[in-house]
């Protein structure tokens, strides 16, 4: 019995995916048909399925069409480690998505008066710390390994504790003050390295707790007056620069998993 094939139509209801976007994947040779009949039409086979799946698996990380070909094109891919990755990240962000569901939930219970829900927990799943003073405090109230970053800052003398909330203000201003290269330039990602390396005087921080800090900065009252004080557009500017700041780690990281960085 010959393999089973899929035409365009086939393979573009199967997956989900429109037929025009998978001629296109095919004319810029990210999925190329199996074999194309007499009568002009395409048609894949398992390969073809498989290879759409982890073209649409990397779309979901963030990669760029561009990437995404150059990592299924290289040699040395291998289709179960690369499985085996997707799961992790998705595993993560599934627990993720549970917290935050959990945080609704009982905020939820909170608006209509069934519980009394302190701020603290309105944050829990976000994993968001605050800058500055305002860091030291949520640490000791909320966090994985909260009782390890508490005798961690406690480790530090108050002058040490006084240059690490200092060396933080400093690191946002300088931010503020190179704005004008745009958030994805190289003068920004450098000093977001810097401000990366600076929350780890008080913890480990993950790739969710650095996108949810971005994400806070922006969206939550008092830290959007904190930044906003520094430089009205510096809250939004944050965000942005950091979530394009840990989609180049979250790259970086699968990219050594499959073992394809370049040296």
């Amino acid at each position: 019995m010959d393999a089973k094939t899929y035409t365009v139509k086939q393979l573009a209801e199967l997956a989900g995916v429109t037929a025009r976007t998978l001629r296109h994947y095919d004319r810029i040779g990210l999925l190329k048909p199996a074999s194309i009949g007499e009568n002009s039409y395409r048609h894949y086979d398992e390969h073809s399925v498989l290879r759409l799946q982890q073209i649409l698996f990397f779309r979901e990380l963030g990669f760029e069409l561009d990437r995404v070909k150059a990592i299924l094109d290289q040699p040395n891919f291998d289709l179960v480690s690369a499985l085996q990755t997707h799961r992790f990240r998705l595993q993560a962000k599934q627990l993720h998505m549970q917290r935050l569901i959990r945080t609704v939930d009982a905020t939820i219970m909170h608006l209509v008066g069934e519980v009394n829900m302190s701020e603290e927990k309105m944050f829990e799943g976000f994993d968001a710390e605050k800058q500055q003073e305002y860091e030291k405090q949520a640490i000791e109230n909320w966090g994985d390994g909260a009782k390890d970053s508490i005798k961690l800052w406690n480790s530090y003398s108050t002058e040490q504790q006084e240059g690490i909330l200092a060396e933080g203000g400093k690191i946002y201003q300088t931010i503020a003050d190179q704005m004008k290269f745009g958030p994805h330039s190289p003068e920004i990602q450098a000093s977001l390295a810097q401000w990366h390396e600076h929350l780890r005087n008080f913890y480990e921080p993950t790739f969710d707790i650095l996108r949810g800090l971005g994400d806070t900065y922006n969206e939550h009252a008092d830290f959007k007056a904190t930044f906003t004080a520094i430089h009205p557009d510096l809250p939004a500017f944050l965000q942005q620069a950091i979530n394009h700041y840990v989609d180049i780690l979250e790259t970086e990281w699968l990219e050594r998993e499959l073992g394809i960085l370049k040296e």
